[in-house]
Parts: structure tokens; C-alpha cells; sequence
């Protein structure tokens, strides 16, 4: 089911083990070794430091799985420059452990919109932060990847909802470390066409997400046409992996099932 060929853009799942197979297992390590079982050959999380970072490692070995990516910590608002030396000096940290992963990727999150600053000002202080960022990715072959999340749902009150705008402050940076992670989820939550969106510009794109709406569930749970902007995405030359993240309906193992036949 995970492995559909080497031109298909099915055979690039990540799974992210915040949400699945959560239900089967508390621990950790346990899920990625049910990954494995289940024929992925990739998986993602958010947080380093609040895991038991050495029982990953050890599955990891144990599985040969590798790992698509993980956020750059500390999750703090890039809106607000007060932030960014904190952030700066976890990126660091966090760039070691993704080195030590083999993990490509990090996540970041712009933060929240602040009521009383300029929008214009909370956007330069992104683009100066990721700026920074890039500086200290340099050489490493790890990219940061700035991502836009959806309002009307789930992130009320979140700076960056659109995924053009996102696309313009990592054009405005202009450093190869500095990327978009496209999910496909929030962006046709807001509305998006990812045609429309993302026209001429998927090689910004080093990381996407999907999950169904509403309910952020499997594909084929709702409404979203997930298997078509997935294949649109890859026949533009998108070549990143695509992260399975959302909260099955049912036991992970019925929910890729499920979802097999609506990806096929």
C-alpha cells in the first residue's frame, strides 16, 4: 500500500506519529516500529524535547526507518522580535538533533497575529528571522520550512493563513534553507486551489501534509480532493514526501486501508 512504484507520488508517505497510531500505543518508539509494520518507510514528529530521544534512536536503528522531518523548537511566534534569539539558539540545538536524525526538514510556525504591531512589521520580522535562520542552516543540508495554517478551524488567530504569502516571505528571503511546507489540509480549508495557489512556484515546496476536511480525518473521510492536488503537485515537480497527519476515525491500521483506496 506504502510503496506504489518509484514515479508515483503514493510511494513517498511520511507517517507523523503524533497522530497516528497514537490510539495503539503511548509509547513512542512502540509506533514507529508499527510504521515499519504497517510499509512506511519514513515517519515525522513535532517536539524532540519532550520524547525519549534515545528509544527513538534505538527503533530507528532497529526499523530503518527515516525521518522526514521535525519542528524547530522552541514553537514561540517569529511575529514578535523579542523572540528570535531564543528561537535562534533552539534552532541550533535542534539543527544537531536533525543532523543526528537525518532528518532534512524542520518545521516552523510564524506565530500568532499581534493586535497592536503592524502587519507588514510582523511579516518583516518573519522574513529577518528565517534570514538569520538561513545562516545558521548553511552548509548543513537541512531546510526550514515555513508553514501556513488554517484560521477558520484550527488556528484561530494564526499570522500566516495564506499560502501565497507564505510563498512571498520565502521568495523576499531568497536562501535555498529557507522552503514552504504545503499542507494541503489548511490551504483548501482556507479556500486555496493548490493550482491556482501554487502556480510556478511548487519548487518552494520541500514538505507537504495532508489530512481530509472536515474532521481532519484519512482521506476519502470528507470532502477534499487530496488525490488529485497530490498528483498535480508531483506532475509540477514536486519531489518532497507527502505526511500523513490526521486523527484516524478508527484504528490507524483500518484508517490506511481506508485510505489506500481512496489514494490508489
Amino acid at each position: 500500500m506504502m510503496r506504489n512504484g518509484e514515479t508515483s507520488p503514493f510511494s513517498r508517505l511520511s507517517a507523523c506519529l503524533e497522530m497516528l497510531f497514537v490510539k495503539e500505543s503511548p509509547t513512542f518508539a512502540d509506533r514507529i516500529h508499527m510504521a515499519h509494520a504497517a510499509g512506511f518507510e519514513a515517519i515525522e514528529f513535532w517536539r524532540w524535547t519532550d520524547k525519549d530521544m534515545p528509544a527513538i534512536r534505538q527503533a530507528l536503528a532497529e526499523t530503518g526507518l527515516s525521518v522526514a522531518g521535525i519542528v524547530a523548537e522552541p514553537m514561540i511566534s517569529l511575529t514578535d522580535d523579542n523572540n528570535h534569539a531564543a528561537f535562534l539558539d533552539g534552532l541550533a540545538k535542534t539543527l544537531d538533533i536533525a543532523s543526528s536524525l537525518g532528518a532534512p526538514v524542520l518545521i516552523a510556525q510564524a506565530g500568532d497575529l499581534l493586535a497592536d504591531v503592524e502587519r507588514d512589521r510582523q511579516r518583516d520580522n518573519i522574513s529577518h528571522c528565517l534570514t538569520r535562520s538561513a545562516d545558521i542552516l548553511r552548509g548543513s543540508g537541512v531546510t526550514l520550512a515555513l508553514e501556513p495554517l488554517n484560521t477558520l478551524v484550527d488556528h484561530p488567530g494564526y499570522f500566516l493563513s495564506s499560502t501565497e504569502e507564505g510563498l512571498d516571505i520565502v521568495d523576499a528571503v531568497a536562501r535555498s534553507e529557507i522552503r514552504l511546507l504545503y499542507d494541503l489540509y489548511h490551504s483548501m480549508v482556507m479556500g486555496e486551489v493548490p493550482e491556482k495557489v501554487l502556480a510556478g512556484r511548487v519548487d518552494r515546496i520541500v514538505h507537504a501534509h495532508i489530512a481530509d476536511h472536515p474532521g481532519r480525518n484519512e482521506p476519502g473521510s470528507g470532502q477534499l480532493p487530496l488525490r488529485q492536488a497530490m498528483a498535480w503537485l508531483d506532475a509540477n515537480g514536486f519531489r518532497g514526501r507527502f505526511g500523513l497527519e490526521f486523527r484516524p476515525t478508527q484504528s490507524t491500521s483500518d484508517a490506511l486501508q481506508a485510505m489506500a483506496g481512496e489514494l490508489a
